[in-house]
């Protein structure tokens, strides 16, 4: 049973909650993590970007993963609808440090080595749990109701609830502070295969962005452990969906058109079903109220193109962590101090969000921008590898906007 009360409750085990909850555990804080789903269970959103380096230092699992199975991952390369490779992005050319490599992670390992690293720091951790309500006291959060397989009820209370629920965005959709993004709607179909061809050497752990004939979508291409890669293709969902299709049929017709897909997975064999997401690129009105805050995808969600998911849930979830510690300290769970981060979170995530677009503008190219405004090299660089909280890097997007549509602030 889950117990009666907790200081904090995380609504879910994934990156970000695991994040939340080590951290705070690391604190002494007690912290009750309550997950659904029993693990390893499988997730979607395998390829880390370097910045991902510092949090999993603070964590201390950086050795858990330099130990594990999972390919190294050193560049990204991109293919155009034409099918021309360019140079691959190398890291370690702008970085001289071993955060300039990271990894590609199969999610349903990852995943659980991130939750069982939170119990080890002294987290209490309860699966096959689905909290139903967020219970309130007027504005105030002060628990949650949750239910088990077996059908038996229990609520537990709390100081704090953090809603790390993922694309479930449990709060925010109750609560009525989801916001879609109407320029970034779009759906993916993706799946695992074994046997595929990879590149060799350095190459062979690299991330492939292959934009599909026309531009009408593009595919993601990451190689995971024992020889398999994961791949998916992202377009419009009015398309894709348009002649009533099943999933596996949509994705082997958007494989047949694509021939560097298509070369590629030619030796290979499915391994997974077909798994369909949508709903891409929301966000939430408000990061935190009285004795709750959201963290991770149950904030905002953006497209996988930069592979920036991850990340931000460490980082929201690190961000939380400190956050819910200085409301302990102040004996203030307001939501002015459980959400002091929401404006450096979302200057964050909106780098992210504008490099997406400035990915799907017609016709656009970052290295005919680079040409012209080389100064912003860096900064590029920067964004790509995650490292939109420092400072002056959104000042790219100034010269930026005369060559694409940016979304405002």
């Amino acid at each position: 049973m889950l117990p009666n009360s907790s200081e904090v409750i995380v609504i879910g085990g994934g990156p970000a909650g695991s994040t939340v909850a080590t951290l705070l555990a690391m604190e002494g804080r007690q912290v009750t993590v309550i997950e659904k789903d029993t693990f390893p269970r499988f997730h979607i959103g395998e390829s880390l970007i370097t910045e991902t380096y510092w949090p999993f230092e603070k964590l201390g699992i950086l050795e858990k993963l330099r130990e594990s199975a999972s390919p190294v991952k050193a560049s990204v390369q991109f293919y155009s609808a034409r099918g021309n490779a360019s140079r691959p992005f190398y890291f370690f050319e702008s970085n001289d440090h071993p955060s300039a490599y990271t990894w590609q992670v199969e999610r349903s390992w990852f995943d659980q080595m991130m939750i069982e690293n939170a119990q080890e720091k002294g987290a209490d951790i309860h699966y096959g749990w689905n909290v139903r309500n967020v219970l309130f006291e007027g504005d105030k959060a002060v628990g949650i109701r949750a239910e088990n397989e077996a059908g038996e009820k229990c609520e537990v209370s709390s100081q704090v609830v953090v809603d790390a629920s993922g694309l479930n965005a449990f709060l925010s959709r109750r609560l009525g502070l989801m916001v879609k993004d109407p320029k970034l709607i779009k759906a993916a179909l993706f799946a695992h295969y074994e046997n595929a061809i990879r590149d060799p050497g350095v190459d062979e752990g690299a991330t492939l962005i292959i934009s599909t004939p026309g531009n009408k979508g593009w595919f993601w291409y990451i190689p995971l452990s024992n020889n398999r890669v994961s791949v998916g293709m992202v377009g419009d969902p009015k398309e894709l969906f348009s002649e009533g299709k099943d999933p596996e049929t949509i994705l082997n017709e958007q494989i047949e058109n694509c021939a560097e897909i298509k070369r590629r997975l030619a030796p290979s064999t499915r391994t997974t079903d077909v798994r369909v997401l949508s709903d891409f690129s929301y966000r939430s009105t408000q990061l935190a109220g009285e004795g709750w805050l959201l963290v991770g995808d149950a904030f905002g969600f953006l497209d996988p193109v930069y592979s920036s998911g991850v990340f931000l849930a460490l980082k929201s979830g690190e961000f939380a962590a400190d956050a819910i510690q200085e409301a302990f300290n102040k004996n203030d769970f307001s939501p002015e101090v459980l959400g002091g981060f929401q404006a450096e979170l979302r200057k964050g995530m909106e780098s992210f969000r504008k490099l997406i677009y400035a990915f799907y503008s017609p016709d656009f190219s970052f290295s005919t921008f680079i040409k012209e405004h080389p100064q912003h090299r860096e900064r590029l660089t920067d964004i790509l590898i995650g490292a939109v909280f420092k400072e002056g890097v959104d000042e790219i997007f100034e010269n930026l906007k005369d060559f694409c549509e940016l979304p405002s602030d």
